[in-house]
């Protein structure tokens, strides 16, 4: 095999598939970044047996083959040459040559026939969107999945396609995000539950350009990813996912509208005050004209007011004030609708359509505090 590619296409191609090497694996072979230029283009692949990249690299294929090398060696080598045109000639003992200007690297590797090829999946039911709405999809929800295996359904999020409309679904057990997006056709309904981390590598992968679009195929046991020159095949976790909608409720005994800037920005200043891995709560005062917070620790106290509109009762209530932050860090609405019912039950953000929305736990406090 004989290729010639710039530096640069080179270093964009790898760093794509390198999201989908396993950091630990007992076969060696998926340790490797395969190069298959036996067809007209030249395709590299990575696959962890979960999440599975592959993408086309422009260059010149002087001669065929294919080879399986060693991600890290061959991507940290791709890194630190020059940046011109790159060749690399491998023999029929594997050993590759990697040569830019004067630099000359060889390193040996691995037959591309042992390589694990990324499953084939029918392209039958799919739905297409911008590469801009699904990384803002994800951004909006990916920060409420559980970060660890206990509850292995929290460390994905819900795909849920009805006509017209996708809903992303992610949840923790402290807290709920939902996304619902307006897609430009209807689909026949989906219902899939994709794991976090394939998530957050793609949002890592996509331009996030409106004009650019992505196409999402199901299968029952995967999900696959098409756009720019790049495929990415997942497992989807299997089962049924929470009944959500049982925890969703209009019902409310107090609406407040506010600025949402100046509502975090409050809850930032606040949390100077709590020590990392303090589990101090922010009291949240809710009375007519006025929303008053207070947060006390062993650090200090602060308190501050901030002008609300007010609609129902007063209330007191505690939270989390990361997962107040949290949830507003990703709103891109000035003023917001916080409900609230009781200090026991759990606060909604919404917008008025339910585009998103945002449900948080209240924690216990001292209200001696």
């Amino acid at each position: 095999m004989k290729l010639i590619c710039s530096k640069a296409k080179l270093l964009h191609g790898v760093n794509i598939v390198l999201k989908a090497v396993p950091s630990k694996t007992t076969l060696s072979i998926l340790e490797c970044i395969l190069i298959d230029a036996s067809g007209n283009d030249i395709k590299f692949t990575a696959n962890d047996m979960e999440l599975g990249i592959e993408t086309k690299v422009e260059g010149d294929i002087i001669e065929k083959g294919i080879i399986a090398l060693d991600a890290k060696i061959f991507s940290e080598i791709v890194r630190k040459l020059p940046d011109n045109d790159v060749v690399i000639e491998t023999d029929e003992n594997y050993k590759t040559l990697i040569t830019c200007e004067k630099a000359n690297f060889t390193i040996i590797g691995k037959s591309g026939e042992d390589f694990s090829y990324l499953p084939i999946i029918e392209k039958s039911s799919s739905i297409t969107l911008s590469q801009f709405t699904l990384k803002e999809v994800i951004r909006q929800t990916i920060f409420s999945i559980a970060d660890n295996d206990n509850n292995k359904m929290m460390t994905g999020e819900l795909f849920e396609v009805n006509d017209n409309e996708l809903k992303v679904v992610s949840l923790d057990g402290h807290r709920i995000s939902i996304r619902k997006i307006e897609l430009k056709d209807n689909y026949e309904p989906q219902k899939v539950i994709v794991p976090g981390k394939t998530l957050n590598e793609i949002s890592k992968i996509l331009s996030g350009e409106v004009e650019s679009m992505v196409s999402i195929f199901f299968t029952d046991k995967h999900i696959l990813f098409e756009f720019d020159n790049t495929t990415v095949v997942s497992r989807l976790i299997e089962g049924e996912y929470f009944k959500i909608d049982q925890m969703l409720s209009n019902n409310y005994a107090t609406k407040v509208h506010m600025n949402k800037r100046e509502l975090l920005s409050c809850i930032d200043r606040a949390t100077l005050m709590v020590k990392e891995g303090d589990k101090r709560p922010i009291i949240i005062n809710v009375t007519d004209g006025s929303m008053e917070l207070k947060i006390n620790s062993v650090v200090g106290s602060m308190n501050e007011t901030i002008d609300i509109v007010k609609d129902g009762k007063d209330i007191l209530i505690g939270f989390n004030p990361k997962l107040l932050m949290d949830a507003l860090r990703v709103i891109d609405d000035e003023e917001i609708n916080i409900f609230l019912v009781n200090p026991k039950a759990p606060c909604f953000i919404r917008d008025e359509e339910s585009k998103y929305i945002y449900l948080i736990l209240p924690v216990n406090f001292n209200t001696t505090v």
